[in-house]
């Protein structure tokens, strides 16, 4: 019976090892931001703190005219409007609107490309950690397999030799060392399925998140001063408004059960991930990723309602 001890420990600890190369090597530096930072420079005055012309506030829309003072271009506009009047049949002035038209496009299209590169880092991030994410969880599923296996050997020796044991005609304690240690055996896998948690060493020094939770920016920020005005933007004026950070940090504490450790890790510089840690981080830079594309919207608004104002 001392060697059906041994052997069943022994197939305990042949499942458990899985014989996979080391976490830490399928974790390559992230190429995600193309060593992309942006100096923090001074956000716009919210929209609902300037006096717009009545003349841009009767052509453009409010969302239109917040995007607008978003890339800095209200002073722009109302220029443009107002030349607009006057021009009449003058050469110079029309050159001027001409002028004018073409740096309003040369904005929009430089913030939607900001716009973009953001979107697509964060993108980039989510996509390296789910295939961690994944890498890991299929690591776990076949160690689950092999500890399944193990203990269906485990029960089935138990039950063969106690059989054998029974078809002597002799009563022994032999048969009670059988039932023991296969007890044991598959209470030992039983735990080591239940346990079946893989972590990983899991850095970010440039953490987008942290940012969006304190609300600052860091000194070489991830988002580009637009980006950045819009998903901070909040008018006091609007009962029930919310600003984009703030939708975002709601959504995250919803799906995400956000402890004292997971914030720390989350937004801090990282630490040991499990695999649904890292499914977890992965779904906050999509929904993060998602909020920021749809300040295209708002320019393309803008782009439309002042291709009508020419």
């Amino acid at each position: 019976m001392k060697n059906y001890l041994f052997y069943s420990f022994l197939l305990v600890f042949l499942a458990s090892c899985s014989g996979t190369k080391s976490l830490q090597s399928i974790l390559p530096k992230s190429t995600c931001s193309q060593e992309m930072e942006y100096s923090v420079k001074e956000i716009p005055r919210p929209f609902h703190e300037l006096n717009p012309d009545t003349a841009l506030t009767a052509r453009f829309s409010t969302a239109s005219l917040n995007a607008a003072n978003a890339i800095g271009l209200i002073e722009t506009l109302t220029e443009y409007i107002r030349l607009k009047k006057q021009a009449g049949n003058s050469l110079e002035k029309r050159i001027q609107l001409l002028e004018l038209s073409q740096l309003v496009s040369q904005r929009i299209n430089l913030s939607s490309l900001e716009i973009s590169a953001v979107a697509s880092e964060m993108d980039c991030e989510e996509e390296r950690i789910t295939q961690i994410a994944e890498y890991m969880r299929n690591l776990e599923g076949d160690k689950e397999s092999k500890l399944t296996v193990a203990a269906i050997i485990a029960g089935a020796s138990g039950a063969i030799t106690s059989g054998i044991v029974l078809s002597s005609n002799k009563v022994s304690s032999k048969l009670d060392y059988v039932g023991i240690a296969s007890g044991i055996a598959e209470a030992v896998i039983g735990m080591l399925i239940l346990n079946n948690k893989r972590k990983i060493d899991y850095t970010h020094e440039r953490n987008p998140l942290r940012e969006v939770w304190e609300g600052k920016q860091a000194g070489d920020s991830a988002f580009p001063p637009v980006v950045w005005y819009y998903i901070t933007y909040e008018n006091p004026a609007l009962t029930g408004e919310k600003s984009i950070r703030t939708q975002i940090i709601e959504r995250w504490k919803n799906f995400n059960e956000l402890q004292p450790k997971k914030i720390a890790k989350y937004f801090g510089t990282g630490g040991k991930y499990s695999t649904e840690e890292l499914y977890n981080r992965a779904n906050m830079y999509d929904l993060l990723e998602s909020y920021i594309k749809l300040i295209k919207q708002d320019l393309t608004s803008l782009s439309i309602e002042f291709d009508g104002a020419k």
